[in-house]
């Protein structure tokens, strides 16, 4: 691609690199016809400054095109190009998930191609978009836009991975001073959680702050619910606390106590008979986003979390 002055009178065919106004405005990258420029020429203008594109070019918004109908995206759809970018949307409410290697690899083939993406692991509606493929320049020449589609079919980007809906068990632990009202908010809240991925509260259980008592929730729950959420009148204090020690009295193992994000540093994950056991923080109470979201997000895409995953 040629960039840069022209003759008026030599530039048809060519894109105008700034819109020009005579008579009637000539939006940036206009391609100019025989009309125009008998018209520009008829207005005075003897020159502009114009992208020429070679044999061998592609345009942006083929090039744009190109190279999004090339990224291999679950539950991602893309619009159509406009000034040499193609955004892509969410098809599903869901977990973005986003590979930074290839992404990085991407955009390391020619500083023409670009792609911009949300951050990894974020919460996504429908509609709402993900990514940008984007041109810089008017046009790159072809094997640069087929260098960077054999990098996309080599290392998929990202996906949207969808929502499962699950029904979840609530199990609120009580001691003296521990209000009514403060359970039936803890109640509407995690059920204001839940709606976004389809999954709904089924039974909530109400029972003494003992480990006791808790397992015998927990066991009694997920006979007929996909997982549990446990939150604890008085918050974990010890890895051997109400809540961990309950998942282990009913028959589960305890992947991780605490998490290093404030707020929500006091959550517990465990599982008992392969369904997940939720020990809440205290910050989960109120509807403001905390580390609890996160793992709750992660969960309900239907991915497996480890203790590496939240440390």
């Amino acid at each position: 691609m040629r960039f840069g002055p022209c003759a008026t009178r030599e530039a048809e065919g060519a894109l105008l690199a700034h819109s020009v106004t005579a008579g009637r405005r000539y939006p940036k990258a206009h391609r100019l016809s025989a009309a125009d420029i008998a018209d520009l020429l008829a207005a005075g203008v003897t020159e502009v400054i114009v992208a020429v594109l070679d044999e061998h070019d592609m345009d942006e918004d083929a090039a744009a095109t190109r190279l999004a109908a090339t990224i291999d995206a679950p539950h991602v759809e893309p619009r159509p190009a406009a000034t040499g970018r193609v955004n892509l949307y969410a098809a599903a409410d869901g977990l973005f998930l986003v590979d930074k290697d290839a992404v990085d690899a991407l955009n390391a083939v020619d500083p023409a191609i670009t792609l911009a993406t949300l951050a990894d692991k974020v919460a996504v509606e429908k509609g709402r978009m993900v990514a940008t493929v984007k041109i810089i320049p008017f046009a790159v020449a072809s094997e640069r836009v087929e260098a960077a589609c054999a990098v996309l079919r080599a290392q998929p980007c990202f996906e949207v991975r969808p929502f499962e809906a699950r029904r979840t068990a609530l199990i609120q632990t009580v001691l003296p001073g521990l209000k009514d009202s403060v359970l039936s908010k803890t109640r509407r809240v995690t059920e204001a959680r839940l709606a976004r991925s389809g999954s709904t509260v089924g039974e909530e259980a109400r029972c003494a702050h003992e480990a006791g008592a808790v397992a015998e929730a927990i066991r009694t729950a997920l006979r007929s619910h996909d997982m549990a959420i446990v939150f604890g009148a008085s918050a974990l204090c010890d890895f051997d606390d109400v809540i961990p020690a309950a998942i282990r009295q009913a028959g589960g193992a305890v992947e991780r106590a605490g998490m290093p994000v404030d707020p929500g540093n006091l959550l517990v994950l465990g599982k008992v008979s392969g369904k997940v056991v939720l020990g809440a923080p205290g910050c989960a109470r109120s509807p403001k986003e905390n580390g609890f979201d996160w793992v709750l997000d992660r969960l309900l895409a239907g991915l497996d979390l480890t203790s590496a995953d939240i440390g």
